[in-house]
């Protein structure tokens, strides 16, 4: 054997070297292992991450009002000065000192103001408002009396006579006869009738007894009146229509009946 028998072979040499390597490299694994162990894995977010909702205010803190004892001492400086405020005058009432006083011919009339039942005539009333009122008084059998009054601080005093017949009536025509027309009114009153024309020939005025024939054709649109053994007048309207002479004929008859009853 040579001295160089003792001397171990390289790969001999080699086995320590890799034994160090390989424990080195264990140790490195098993400390990485260790640290990652140790870390905890973030929860998962079941659905969108709301905010938190911020904290409240703290409210203001009030101060007691001062009482009595402790309210600070008026200085001397002056205050703001307040004007008084102006007094409501109350709305002024109407005046109600009105009086009413109606009569009739015929008794037990009923009075009607402003559409409003007074009563029956003989009446008075007091206490009625001032100013202008509409006036209605009627009775079975007779013509309904209407006008406007005035009740003011003297008593108004109204007296009905429904014997008493009136009539007004008044109704524009034409006449006609042989030759030509004219024109004019018709007017009838309790006294009887009359043509006012400027033709004096076709003028006339006739008293209701003195009448004979009095008479309204609808369809023709005609008015005739003759006189009691003397002339007959024909009249149409100036614009051909029947219901100005049909009203201005009821109107007549009316009347008529009245006065023939008295």
């Amino acid at each position: 054997m040579s001295v160089f028998d003792d001397e171990p072979s390289p790969r001999s040499r080699r086995w320590p070297v890799l034994l160090v390597v390989f424990m080195g490299a264990a140790v490195a694994a098993a400390g990485s292992w260790f640290v990652l162990s140790q870390r905890k894995p973030a929860p998962r977010a079941a659905g969108p991450v709301r905010e938190a909702p911020a904290p409240p205010r703290p409210s203001p803190k009030r101060e007691p009002a001062p009482s009595r004892e402790t309210a600070p001492a008026p200085t001397d400086r002056p205050g703001p000065v307040r004007e008084p405020a102006e007094p409501m005058v109350p709305a002024a009432p109407s005046p109600t000192a009105g009086v009413l006083r109606v009569r009739s011919d015929v008794p037990g009339a009923s009075v009607f103001l402003d559409r409003k039942f007074l009563g029956t005539t003989p009446l008075d009333v007091d206490g009625l408002a001032a100013g202008s009122h509409r006036l209605n008084v009627s009775v079975e059998g007779y013509e309904g009396h209407a006008q406007a009054i005035e009740i003011g601080e003297a008593p108004a005093e109204v007296e009905v006579r429904f014997k008493d017949v009136r009539l007004n009536a008044a109704v524009p025509v034409i006449h006609k006869h042989g030759v030509g027309s004219c024109s004019g009114q018709l007017v009838a009153d309790p006294a009887g009738l009359r043509y006012e024309t400027a033709n004096r020939e076709d003028a006339f005025t006739l008293r209701f007894e003195d009448v004979d024939i009095f008479v309204v054709d609808y369809l023709k649109k005609n008015l005739r009146v003759k006189k009691r053994g003397g002339r007959t007048w024909n009249f149409e309207d100036p614009k051909g229509q029947a219901d100005p002479l049909f009203v201005f004929h009821r109107d007549v008859e009316k009347a008529r009946a009245r006065l023939a009853a008295r």
